[in-house]
This record gives C-alpha cells, structure tokens and sequence, in this order.
C-alpha cells in the first residue's frame, strides 16, 4: 500500500489533533472527505463507475457475460474481482509492487459479497445448471490517497447499480433442445437490487482514538485499523483487522459501533446521489475525466 514518509513531530501533530477530535484538514473524527461519484463511465461495460475520495481515484466497470453455474450452487450466478493497481498511482506499483494489494483487495471483496443477501444471485441464473450471467468487476485504482477499501467498496456498489443485464428467453423445440434468445432492445434488462450491497468503513486506531476515511498521512500514524462491512440498515455483514498493532476488545466494540452509525449515512448519502444521477437520464452532464 502506499504510504509517506512523517517526521516524529509531523506524527505527533497529527496524533495531538485526532485526541482532540481535530484533523489536520479540519475534519472531526467522524467525517469524510467530500466524494466525487459518477456512474456509467466506461461506454463497452454492463455497467461503471468512478469515485475519487480526497486523492484516491478509483474506477471501477462490470461486464456481464454467459457462463456455467458453479456445482454446488446450480441456480445461482456469481461475481468475479479483479484488482489492478495502476503504477501512475504511486511509485510503489511499478513492476510487480501492486500485485499484493491487488490480491488482497480482491479477496476482501470476495469474502464481502460471500455473505447471504448481498447480491441476489439467483436472478442471475438462466438456465438452472446450464446456463447463468456471471458479472466481472474490473477495479482500477488510478490514484492512491488513503481510505482505499471504502473508497473501491462504494464504486462497485455505484457500478453495479449502473449494471444493466440483458433479458433473454429460453426456447425449447420439439426434440428438447434448448436455446438462448437475447433481447435486440437496449432498454428490454434487468437490474440489480444493490439495498443489501455493504460499504466498507475502515477505522484508523490512532493513538487512544479512532477516524474514518483517513489520509495517506494518518494511515503512517495508525498501527492497526479495523474494515468493517456495513449494510445500509446498520448491520455488520464482515469485519477484518489490518496492520501490525493490537486492538483491545473495548476499543473494537467502539469502532464496531462508530462504523455502524457512519456506515448507515454513507450509505444514505451514496443512494441519493445514485438516484438523482439516475432521474436525469441522458441529459446529464458527464463530469469525470472521461466527460
């Protein structure tokens, strides 16, 4: 992961402003920084989206395909993660240096989504046991600048509430062969029901203090953090521990509980924007680097 390098007195400062709920850019413990999300993106996806958090810039697509359902779950499709970290995104990267995190990611995100409820996966099966969609999501991080789960879990949520699937029959003939008919309308799909579809929020143990959505500077003075998934009713669907430093039970009950409640506005707040994205159509603006 990327990270800067802090002198001690750089370090203390920040460490002395979280204690009294005071960041170095002026936020409280509990804030985020202002987010830039923008849907529908990439023109040859299902679906896509681009969020940018501060500094860190991610772009996430979906492209939905037809394949076979997996054995032990014969009438359900599923989602497959892939993780590039762009060396344009920090020094770090370059050559093989993002492979790691890529991985990681990836399998936080598997393990997210592994979770009952969060995508409804049989509505992506065709034909049981024959036929289903799987969905690849295709995560680029272009910039890197603190706060990268939350800032990859709310662009997939975005792409795949911009993910469009097209319907289609199946048609059986006389001698019981079975054939696949798509849609030719663009507008003739499905969509995902994205309510249950968690949000990381990852909380920064800083000195006898936590915070959310932290920079790449208070990740250098954070020895352990905390990922918890949050849906958008307030319920804690994974949680994980990141970094070398210990966490005593009482201190994960209250960054459990702090996730929760901001979990629960992020979530609020992501929605609205969808959805007024969504009621202007084609007639909105694209604003992105891609407009």
């Amino acid at each position: 992961m990327a990270s800067v390098v802090l002198s001690e007195a750089e370090k203390l400062y920040i460490i002395h402003g979280v204690q009294e709920d005071l960041r170095v850019d002026g936020r409280g413990c509990e804030d985020y920084r202002c987010a830039e999300v923008e849907t529908d993106v990439v023109s040859n996806t299902s679906g896509s989206a681009r969020v940018k958090l501060g500094h860190t810039d991610i772009l996430v697509g979906v492209k939905a395909e037809m394949g076979t359902p997996k054995l032990e779950k014969p009438d359900e499709g599923y989602l497959e993660f892939f993780v590039d970290c762009s060396a344009n995104a920090t020094p770090e990267f370059e050559g093989r240096g993002g492979e790691e995190l890529g991985t990681e990611i990836a399998s936080t995100l598997y393990r997210i989504f592994s979770s009952e409820g969060s995508v409804d996966l049989k509505s992506l099966c065709i034909n049981p046991r024959e036929h289903c969609w799987v969905l690849y999501v295709d995560v680029l991080l272009l910039e890197c600048g603190g706060n990268l789960f939350d800032a990859i879990s709310i662009a997939v949520k975005a792409a795949l509430f911009n993910t469009r699937i097209p319907k289609v029959r199946v048609l059986e003939d006389e001698e019981g062969s079975k054939e696949i008919e798509l849609s030719d309308d663009p507008y003739d799909c499905i969509r995902l029901n994205v309510d249950d579809v968690p949000c990381i929020v990852t909380l920064n143990k800083i000195g006898y203090r936590h915070v959310v959505d932290a920079t790449l500077q208070e990740e250098a003075c954070c020895l352990a953090s905390l990922l918890i998934a949050i849906t958008s009713k307030g319920a804690l669907t994974c949680m994980k521990k990141i970094g070398k430093g210990s966490l005593d039970p009482e201190s994960i009950f209250e960054m459990m509980e702090t996730g929760k409640k901001v979990g629960k506005s992020l979530h609020a707040s992501l929605q609205k924007v969808l959805d007024e994205e969504e009621s202007l159509g084609t007639t909105r603006q694209k604003v992105g680097f891609l407009g």
